[in-house]
């Protein structure tokens, strides 16, 4: 028995069957996977694609709203929505139409237009920080973010929460075990030790962060208000409030990564819940699915920036390459698609659809763990909910991580897609977008009933 309270050899039962349903269904998918072995490594064009709950991966035709369409002409429900690539549905139709718009009047010049006076004035109001840069992706802004905090800060350690997400930024690449910092499990052609500069502790766990912050070398926290890639963890009542209170108290910096969490408010939990950083980070939805980062900072954070830029010493002259920024950071294309999806997407009666949604879908998981008896438990936060397989939600990424059970949770995931519904992978994260209705959410409860209950009624499930 495992602690999810359903037995392996259940488990492995019922996804042979669901792998033979998913070949026999899609015959077209199927065949492109055969094709795209011998030119794309791994048979996808980024690894991670192959890491599916599916036998081979399942080709998409197209997409719009909270629908996407196969290969094989198969449609689904999506509350994966591009792990928040897609937040506010699949090609919203503004966004859309500002594509078409700017692609006859150009996709990149290296230089600025309207569109990002606007957008910076949209940002400054949106989330309540006065100065924005434009990137092409979280990654990159967390990247650059780092180095302003470094050389502002002139302190080289960098703390972040253990099972943090923050993009593929290699200072992140860290875990906690046992107090101590170790490399990230997993991690492909890391050629210097990551721990001499980054360090990593438990979320929710104050005493600790006061501990690595007196050491006096942090240049800043870099954390997700909730954390939601390793398992969604809610932070504990006042937690983030103390993180801005023990970063001031030991003059490091707060970098707060919003790329997920901006699906719990318009201003994102920064401004719903007052954190004050800073800096601030969103990436993939900022711009309506096209590829694009930004980051905001403080107005001391802007005046120290400038500083560092015009000041002089042996080791900085204040001139030269300073690390950051790419040429397609910013291009026409992105800034048109930001500002269209800042005006009219990501709106105010956006998340009034969402959120309410969210928590239907929550409360609808709880009554299916109580109907089947499960000791499993639910988090939600915002536009997004998780099942877990533990009986009370997580504090810590370890405790999420140690609820994990890849085999249940890829079968559970694979019956869905069977039957028409995308939740994301890795974890059992859902996530409402505008196009989302009340019959998908209702559709999604009563599909994973049945999954459950064909589950539990295989011979010695409950073993």
């Amino acid at each position: 028995m495992t602690a999810s309270g359903i037995s392996p050899s259940a488990v492995e039962a019922f996804s042979q069957r669901e792998r033979e349903r998913f070949l026999a269904r899609n015959p077209k998918s199927v065949a492109l996977a055969e094709r795209a072995r011998h030119s794309l490594y791994g048979g996808v064009p980024m690894h991670w694609m192959a890491d599916w709950s599916t036998p081979v991966p399942l080709f998409v035709e197209r997409a719009k709203g909270a629908r996407f369409y196969d290969v094989d002409g198969h449609e689904y429900t999506d509350f994966c929505l591009g792990d928040t690539g897609s937040m506010f549905g699949h090609s919203p139709t503004p966004v859309a139409r500002a594509m078409a718009e700017q692609a006859e009047r150009g996709l990149t010049t290296m230089l600025p237009g309207e569109d990002a006076v606007v957008c910076g004035e949209l940002l400054a109001e949106r989330f309540g920080l006065p100065y924005w840069q434009v990137t092409a992706t979280a990654t990159d802004s967390n990247r650059y973010v780092l180095r302003w905090a470094r050389a502002i800060t002139k302190r080289k350690v960098l703390l972040v929460f253990d099972g943090c997400y923050h993009g593929t930024v290699d200072d992140v690449m860290v875990r906690s075990r046992n107090g101590d910092t170790v490399h990230r499990p997993g991690l492909v052609g890391q050629a210097y030790d990551l721990t001499q500069y980054s360090r990593s502790i438990p979320f929710n766990d104050v005493a600790a962060l006061e501990a690595a912050l007196a050491q006096g070398d942090v240049c800043a926290l870099l954390c997700e208000p909730a954390m939601t890639n390793i398992g969604m963890v809610l932070p504990e009542p006042g937690f983030m409030h103390k993180c801005r209170e023990l970063t001031r108290k030991y003059n490091s910096l707060l970098i707060i990564d919003e790329t997920h969490t901006i699906s719990t408010d318009i201003g994102g939990c920064t401004q719903l819940w007052q954190l004050d950083p800073d800096f601030f980070v969103v990436g993939k939805p900022i711009a309506g699915g096209m590829p694009c980062g930004i980051f905001g900072c403080s107005a001391p954070m802007a005046e120290a920036m400038q500083q560092v830029q015009q000041g002089g010493s042996e080791d900085n002259p204040g001139h030269g390459h300073s690390g950051m920024g790419t040429t397609l950071s910013a291009n026409a294309l992105a800034m048109h698609c930001m500002r269209a999806n800042l005006e009219q997407v990501m709106t105010p009666a956006a998340y009034a659809h969402m959120l309410p949604l969210a928590k239907r879908l929550a409360d609808g998981f709880r009554e299916l763990i109580n109907k089947h008896k499960l000791q499993w438990s639910v988090t939600e936060l915002g536009a997004r909910s998780e099942f877990q397989f533990c009986a009370v939600s997580p504090k810590t990424g370890a405790e999420a991580e140690a609820a994990f059970h890849d085999e249940l949770q890829m079968a559970l995931h694979l019956y869905l897609i069977n039957r028409g519904i995308l939740i994301t992978p890795f974890h059992n994260m859902t996530l409402c977008c505008p196009d989302t209705s009340a019959d998908d959410v209702d559709r999604l409860i009563s599909t994973l009933n049945e999954a459950l209950t064909e589950l539990l009624a295989i011979p010695g499930a409950r073993e």
